[in-house]
């Protein structure tokens, strides 16, 4: 028979103390280990090149992303939050975890649709409506 001491319960505590911290603990029925990007720095790379759009401008859906991304979500997607490696090179060349995707709800599609924001630490909401393909940099205050 195992002898539980007081010591094998601390290690236990800790272990799972552990594991919490690193899995995260979540009551949502979809959720994320993310957070809204927060323009704490400027852009990383010049953005003069791209097509500008007002969030005003673009499909409802835009603005209903864009609030839950200033909330902290919850989002609809496990990827919404995760990181965008801007692998077609096409947005400003920034370290790895700068830039970030959300999904922009695509009504009648079975799937998320080709619609997304990627946005940048610095603040930059990149608009796209053709899976990566081409980018606006989007003023969500307009």
């Amino acid at each position: 028979m195992m002898r539980i001491t007081s010591k094998t319960v601390q290690l236990l505590l800790a272990g799972l103390l552990a594991v919490v911290g690193l899995v995260g603990f979540s009551t949502g029925a979809v959720s994320a280990p993310v957070t809204a990007p927060v323009a704490v720095q400027a852009p990383c790379g010049d953005t003069s090149g791209f097509e500008k759009v007002n969030l005003s401008d673009l499909p409802a859906e835009a603005a209903e992303t864009v609030d839950l991304i200033q909330q902290g979500g919850p989002f609809p997607y496990p990827q919404d939050g995760t990181v965008f490696e801007n692998r077609e090179g096409i947005l400003p060349d920034c370290e790895t975890g700068y830039y970030h995707e959300y999904t922009v709800e695509t009504p009648g599609s079975d799937d998320r649709g080709a619609r997304r924001f990627v946005v940048g630490e610095g603040g930059e909401y990149f608009y796209t409506d053709d899976h990566y393909e081409s980018f606006k940099l989007t003023d969500i205050n307009a």
